[in-house]
């Protein structure tokens, strides 16, 4: 029991050292949002390390890290926020090919806050589905949406235009997200049953990228 304690408190800690290593990479790279998630991360596993082990010198070496990386993990959270505010903030997500975990709620929760009362849309094949059908049944489809909408006090306006080619969703707080696919970023899933069907955070994912950027930086741009 005890040998196993160990080699499992040695991969935790293997597994913190490299993450806070990481950290510190991406901070001097300025990829601060990147390397607060790598500064988060890293910090929990440290944790786990010092609840674990027995080595009152490694506890001691360890806390002392560990407050190290949780002050410069509240600096970069004050930076972010104060080029949130400046309207300075872009945050670029990269989604590699098969990649799950990114579903609509957490690209865009983040930016949906409260005063958000409208969202425009604008994507050069937004009235594509897998399954393909023709014009006639896109506008159906799209009729049903605006219908369901509606009940829950939402209006759906629908333009279309023939020159269309960018991909954008703006919100009314000023976000901007550009999204390199569109909205169209999932794969076309294998069955009606199969994982992903219904919960896009399991639903594999097209290799794209996500920009966010503010009405405020793209003046001054």
């Amino acid at each position: 029991m005890s040998r196993v304690r160990n080699d499992g408190t040695a991969a935790l800690e293997r597994a913190g050292v490299e993450m806070v290593k990481r950290a510190v990479q991406l901070d001097e790279a300025s990829r601060f949002q990147e390397s607060l998630v790598c500064y988060q991360e890293g910090i929990d596993l440290l944790l786990q390390v010092v609840k674990a082990t027995t080595d009152e010198a490694k506890k001691h070496r360890y806390r002392q890290k560990i407050s190290e990386y949780m002050s410069r993990a509240e600096d970069i959270k004050k930076h972010i926020e104060k080029e949130k505010q400046d309207g300075k903030y872009h945050k670029q997500i990269r989604i590699e090919e098969n990649a799950t975990g990114f579903g609509y709620e957490k690209l865009f929760q983040e930016y949906l806050t409260e005063i958000v009362s409208e969202v425009w849309v604008e994507d050069p094949y937004i009235r594509q589905v897998h399954q393909g059908g023709g014009r006639s049944q896109q506008m159906n489809s799209l009729g049903e949406i605006k219908q369901s909408l509606s009940n829950h006090g939402i209006t759906l306006n629908i333009d279309f235009s023939s020159s269309i080619h960018d991909r954008e969703i703006r919100f009314n707080n000023g976000w901007i997200i550009k999204i390199g696919r569109g909205l169209d970023y999932f794969k076309k899933p294998q069955g009606h049953f199969s994982i992903g069907y219904c919960d896009f955070d399991l639903r594999p994912c097209h290799e794209t990228t996500v920009d966010f950027f503010h009405t405020k930086h793209t003046k001054k741009m």
